[in-house]
């Protein structure tokens, strides 16, 4: 006879643990729990059987891993959550008999502790931690824009304005920037940073409406293991692109509201990096007794002449116009170095008017390599006056300006915007100032087969016409070209009649009627007669075209097919129909309405 199991011993009720259990095993409150496991990114579990997990209780409760809350046990994080409750209750005792000196003296010897071991545990390479900063950056910028509250303090808010201006400063440096939206919910950025893609919204700058049923220990508990986080990722970014962290702020600027333009990124001083590489050398001959190189010193002393240069170059841009127009090809071919998507606006100056998005257009610009000034207004420290002749385009949205300038173009915001997404600078016809502005599609968004297009977006995809090499044509295929062009041209004109006619107002065809059954009475013929005479002239309705034998064929297979699978196979077949017809049904739909406002609008054009 075998030996007898105990209950409880493995499978579920092992795997598995209650945070009652949890709470007990590990000595500490409820709160210094939800702070270990958010800090430690342990979450709870949902097991296949819960009345096994829970040792047959059916009761309801919270699950975790009993692997995850043995880890806790070695936690160094537990010992300073003791350590601080054993102050506080030090703290209290000494306000309560106002001895103020021991207060102060418990105050200056308060116990600190620090997350940087949670960082590199999480995340074991960069990468890692790349993948998890887009919700790093939603909390930081969403604090950045908030006010103080009971859990944040305003020195919490100013570490996360200046980390988040740090993260944009490496992306305009680095023209790391892809894709911006602007939704209801705030500003959505995407930026590709060593080869991972990160997204994440930045709230409007409007006057904070703080909530009342959000629990902000939770979120400062998250938000404090962010702000080490992002701390982590802006010193890993600023020393690979070879920029001195953390980076100086002018506070004159920083105080007259500069924005971007107060913080200096510059890069590492020649002095620094030969410091740096001398004490590499000199802990490498004390472990394995080599001499320093000599090319290495030579290389770093000319280091300082090329990035001298390098900043020269930079500093000395041409400026351009905005062509303003149709089609802007010949504008883009003049410089293929203007084309890069990276530097789309580097050959033109900007100008922001009062009443338009500074801290959003000021990023935007400067990341795709261009340059702005600002009315005195929204800020100090502006590079350019309203008055420059360098100023190539204003962004403006009052459709009446007090003064404007022949040299330059004014457009609407959204055409910054449209045209980074677009990775081309768009015409300007449609964004001029005073003009309806086209719709602001996300770039988010990837069409399939047989989804909605709208309008908007075929004709971005489209507008950059025929890009094959035009002289190789052989003079046969230009005739042919020459030929489907006129039959085009005839078709659309057919088209363009048969629209017309089914656009006719349905008060004017009862019109005609009324006056077609008058001359047949006047005529002497019959309601009889003349109802036979109308439907003899009215076309007969083609017939339903009938389905081929191969098609009948290839229904039937997939209909046996279908019904030699299991129930569970097939239910699945079933629901994934009914969502393509579903889905079909909402395409439909969609153009179905398309169909109405085009009628309504050529309607209301004609009126």
């Amino acid at each position: 006879m075998g030996k007898i199991k105990k209950k409880f011993t493995e499978g579920a009720s092992t795997t598995y643990i209650t945070r009652n259990r949890a709470l007990k095993k590990l000595q500490v409150s409820l709160a210094d729990f939800r702070r270990l496991c958010i800090l430690k990114g342990i979450y709870p579990v949902e097991p296949k059987n819960r009345k096994k997990a829970n040792r047959g209780s059916s009761k309801p409760t919270t699950f975790y891993y009993a692997k995850d809350i043995q880890l806790l046990l070695s936690e160094p994080l537990i010992a300073k959550f003791r350590e601080h409750k054993t102050f506080l209750r030090k703290l209290q005792h000494a306000l309560g008999k106002h001895d103020i000196t021991k207060a102060k003296d418990l105050h200056s010897r308060r116990p600190q502790y620090t997350l940087d071991h949670l960082v590199r545990e999480r995340y074991p390479s960069f990468a890692d931690a790349l993948r998890d900063l887009d919700d790093a950056l939603c909390m930081l910028f969403l604090f950045a824009t908030m006010p103080v509250v009971k859990n944040v303090s305003n020195e919490v808010v100013e570490e996360c304005k200046r980390l988040s201006a740090e993260f944009m400063h490496f992306v305009v440096h680095s023209h790391a920037l892809r894709k911006v939206f602007l939704s209801i919910k705030g500003i959505y950025y995407q930026a590709e940073i060593s080869g991972q893609t990160v997204t994440w919204i930045v709230p409007y700058q409007f006057s904070q409406h703080i909530p009342l049923d959000v629990d902000f220990r939770v979120m400062a508990t998250f938000l404090e293991f962010y702000r080490t986080l992002l701390g982590f990722v802006n010193y890993r970014l600023f020393t690979t692109a070879n920029l001195a962290y953390p980076p100086k702020v002018d506070a004159d600027l920083d105080d007259s509201a500069a924005g971007l333009g107060s913080l200096r990124v510059e890069s590492k001083r020649v002095e620094d990096l030969i410091k740096e590489n001398d004490d590499e050398e000199t802990t490498a001959i004390e472990e394995k007794h080599t001499k320093v190189s000599k090319e290495m010193k030579q290389r770093l002393s000319t280091l300082g002449a090329k990035i001298k240069s390098l900043a020269t170059a930079e500093d000395a841009p041409e400026y351009s116009s905005v062509t303003v127009g149709g089609d802007d090809s010949e504008a883009r071919n003049e410089d293929d170095d203007s084309n890069t998507a990276e530097l789309l606006f580097n050959k033109q100056v900007f100008f922001l008017s009062r009443e338009v998005p500074r801290y959003s257009l000021e990023f935007v610009i400067r990341a795709f390599g261009g340059r702005l000034g600002w009315a005195s207004s929204s800020g100090g420290g502006s590079p350019y006056s309203e008055n420059d002749t360098n100023i190539t385009v204003q962004i403006c949205d009052r459709p009446v300006q007090g003064h404007q300038f022949l040299n330059r173009t004014y457009l609407q915001p959204q055409w910054v915007y449209d045209s980074i997404n677009a990775r081309r600078l768009l015409p300007t016809d449609d964004y001029l100032v005073g003009q309806q502005l086209p719709p602001h599609l996300s770039p988010f968004v990837e069409y399939a087969d047989g989804d909605y297009i709208p309008e908007a977006a075929a004709k971005f995809a489209t507008a950059e016409g025929f890009e094959g090499d035009v002289e190789k044509l052989k003079p046969e295929d230009e005739d042919e070209e020459e030929s489907e062009g006129e039959e085009d041209a005839e078709i659309e004109g057919d088209s363009a009649d048969e629209e017309e006619s089914d656009d006719e107002d349905e008060d004017d065809i009862a019109e005609k009627q009324h006056q077609k059954q008058l001359l047949a009475e006047s005529q002497g013929l019959s309601f009889t007669e003349y109802q036979q005479k109308a439907g003899n002239k009215k076309a007969k309705k083609p017939a339903a075209k009938k389905r081929s034998k191969a098609e009948e064929e290839e229904e039937e297979r997939q209909r046996i097919a279908i019904s030699m699978l299991s129930r569970k196979k097939r239910k699945l077949v079933n629901r994934t129909q009914d969502e393509a017809k579903k889905r079909a049904k909402d395409i439909n739909a969609l153009h179905s309405r398309k169909a109405q406002v085009t009628k309504a609008a050529k309607k209301a054009a004609r009126k």
